[in-house]
């Protein structure tokens, strides 16, 4: 399976928030994608040599100084398992690690002076690091630990 990553320079809000709970939601209100988000993302997907048969692959990755960190890339089908959902007009696929930390969450892509590129806003975040590169879940919210996790540094600069 192929995959091309796409870079997302803030993908949390630093703000911190209070005590979140992760509930169960319908598949529609998993995530959602703004529609400059969805632009830019059929831009990219145009630009790849197969990108009219490509999917979007959204995930929650074990590393950061907060202990996961988002994962946005084109993959050539979904993974057996995969949540696969159409989201303005892009086919998303999610695997199911990464869904109950993706409930809510909105992907936006800004192309201000302060920040540009992809960032995610997740209310399943109860904290963030200092550079918005990672974020933490409340503990005990989630009982499993990220694949792959690698608390100790988001590789970004960030020594949080």
């Amino acid at each position: 399976m192929s995959q091309t990553r796409l870079t997302s320079h803030t993908p949390v809000s630093s703000a911190t928030m209070s005590t979140v709970e992760i509930q169960e939601r319908p598949i529609d209100t998993i995530l959602s994608i703004t529609p400059t988000a969805a632009a830019k993302i059929r831009e990219l997907m145009d630009e790849e040599p197969d990108g009219d048969t490509m999917v979007l692959r959204v995930a929650i990755q074990g590393g950061g100084c907060s202990g996961f960190q988002y994962g946005l890339g084109f993959d050539s089908a979904p993974a057996e398992g995969d949540l696969e959902i159409s989201l303005e007009g892009v086919n998303v696929v999610i695997d199911p690690f990464s869904i109950p930390y993706l409930q809510g969450a909105t992907i936006d892509f800004l192309t201000g002076l302060q920040e540009s590129g992809f960032k995610i806003d997740n209310p399943n975040a109860a904290s963030s690091c200092g550079c918005g590169h990672s974020f933490q879940v409340e503990e005990g919210a989630e009982g499993e630990t990220a694949p792959d996790a690698n608390v100790g540094g988001c590789g970004s600069g960030c020594s949080h």
